[in-house]
């Protein structure tokens, strides 16, 4: 069995331009503070069209141009259900090649006077380019209808399936830069504090900018100091580093996977920016190259994660697959289905 929803399989492939009104939807459900998911028609458009190049073109992923992926619902044939798209995702080859990639580095700093034998220690926010040259994944948003298909785990995991099949597009780290807390009113308790204060501007203009013109305005505009966290209202103190709300379930997707959080926050919201070793990854060191001996409709083994194909003819789902003897495969014909594989084909598999 494929994972579905309403009766379909879902597919994690690479976007085309086809999916543009799908995208919209998305972006315009997700709201605030998706970055790499802009309501616009146009800038969406464009990212459509970069990624068709960044999947064609070394010079294109050399100069950190986003592959963006979907998650599409297809019927029992193979062929995409009505309104099919309701996920996306997306990888950035390179960070910080036009622009500094920015983080804000959260540190403690201990001060002691040793008449008064009294130790002072205070958090400190320090402004850090260190993931540059690294890739990126983030943008991954699931419609809500889908969320209780495991889609989410499914779209992340595929990700990492891409980065294993295409290992030699990316450098040796990955980071995620998951989106803040929002307060119940929908406001970010970090830019309100902090942001506004050297931006002025608020913060979907200052998410927008960033989007679609570049950071350069943050390395113009922001603070050359270290931040005394501790000057921070309360609400800005204990919104650094905590996911929001609808986040929280990647953060442990993601440190499942073998990210690590030390420190690093947004320099927007203030939302955790985990890292990890690409080869360190667990769909990546575990993940195995096999060939399909055999597709039939009662496969007898646990539910994988499989993935065919390279670059834009990359699909990713849910199924079975047992491995024989002879370390050939055989796999759940509704899977096989699902990813156009045949006979002799060769797919990369790890657990789910």
């Amino acid at each position: 069995m494929t994972l579905t929803t309403e009766n379909s399989a879902l597919v994690v492939r690479p976007a085309r331009r086809g999916d543009l009104e799908g995208l919209f939807r998305l972006a315009q459900a997700a709201g605030s503070g998706m970055t790499n998911l802009q309501p616009d028609q146009v800038v969406l458009a464009e990212r459509l069209i970069a990624t068709e190049a960044a999947l064609l073109s070394e010079d294109f992923r050399a100069r950190g141009v986003p592959i963006f992926f979907v998650v599409e619902r297809v019927g029992p044939d193979g062929a995409a259900a009505a309104e099919p798209i309701v996920g996306t995702a997306c990888i950035f080859p390179r960070i910080g090649v036009e622009w500094p990639f920015y983080s804000y580095r959260l540190t403690r700093q201990a001060q002691t006077h040793k008449a008064l034998r009294k130790t002072v220690a205070h958090d400190m926010l320090i402004l850090a380019n260190d993931f540059d040259g690294g890739a990126e994944v983030g943008g991954l948003f699931i419609d809500g209808a889908a969320r209780g298909a495991a889609a989410g785990r499914l779209t992340a995991r595929s990700r990492y399936l891409f980065l294993a099949e295409h290992r030699d597009w990316f450098g040796r780290q990955v980071i995620s830069d998951l989106r803040g807390y929002q307060d119940e009113t929908g406001g970010s308790p970090v830019w309100e504090a902090l942001g506004r204060e050297f931006y002025n501007m608020d913060f979907d203009e200052a998410d927008r900018m960033n989007a679609v013109l570049g950071n350069q305005f943050i390395a113009d505009l922001a603070p050359k100091h270290p931040i005394y966290a501790s000057l921070l209202p309360n609400a800005a103190r204990e919104a650094l580093g905590r996911p929001h709300n609808d986040g929280r379930r990647a953060m442990a997707l993601l440190l499942e996977e073998g990210f690590r959080y030390e420190g690093y926050v947004d320099i927007f919201d203030g939302g955790p920016t985990l890292f990890a070793n690409i080869d360190d990854l667990k769909a990546v060191k575990d993940s195995r190259r096999v060939q399909v001996t055999a597709i039939g409709p009662e496969v007898e083994s646990a539910d994988r994660l499989v993935s065919t194909g390279s670059a834009a003819g990359f699909r990713a789902a849910r199924g079975r697959l047992a491995v024989g003897v002879d370390n050939g495969a055989e796999l759940d014909s509704g899977l096989a289905t699902a990813l156009g594989v045949k006979v002799g084909d060769w797919v990369r598999h790890v657990g789910f």
